[in-house]
């Protein structure tokens, strides 16, 4: 055999060259769109389990403020991250649970803090109004009602769950 059938030529070099970083430059780009595409598939359950929040005895019909903290796991990274919530009884007796991050640009709200509106939620950053079932008042900044944490109550202890959009709830 000749040496001259083993010989790339500088044509071929450079077509293969070019298609090799084309490949690298194009998986590159590639990669993070399939990984955003199936993120969702290998993401394990976003439902947080139940926290005790309250004992249901300290509930009364005027919503009151409760602090808590759950588990978080950011791949290694374990923490307790603080929430909170507004509870009350309706007066049929139903414990509700409103999240207290304003759905216009998610500064948090205050029960009957603006002396206007004394028994709604009050949001300060730009005057947003909610009504005291978590709905947005018309005409004010907010677009939609208060999130909704899942709850349950169980031996009379208040549980909460993740806070969801209220039709989802």
């Amino acid at each position: 055999m000749s040496e001259k059938n083993h010989r790339v030529s500088r044509r071929q070099f450079l077509n293969y060259t070019l298609t090799g970083v084309g490949g690298f430059m194009a998986a590159g780009m590639l990669m993070p769109m399939v990984r955003f595409a199936i993120d969702p598939v290998l993401k394990a359950g976003t439902d947080q389990e139940m926290v005790l929040v309250c004992d249901e005895s300290e509930l009364t019909t005027e919503p009151q403020r409760f602090d808590f903290k759950i588990d978080q796991i950011d791949a290694w990274y374990e923490s307790e991250e603080p929430r909170a919530a507004w509870i009350f009884k309706s007066e049929n007796g139903d414990v509700i649970a409103l999240s207290p991050v304003c759905k216009h640009l998610g500064c948090t709200v205050n029960w009957a803090s603006d002396e206007a509106n004394p028994n709604r939620f009050f949001c300060p950053c730009h005057y947003g109004l909610y009504e005291k079932n978590g709905d947005n008042v018309p005409n004010t900044p907010p677009l939609a009602p208060l999130d909704v944490y899942q709850h349950k109550v169980e031996d009379g202890k208040v549980y909460l769950g993740s806070a969801k959009p209220k039709g989802e709830a």
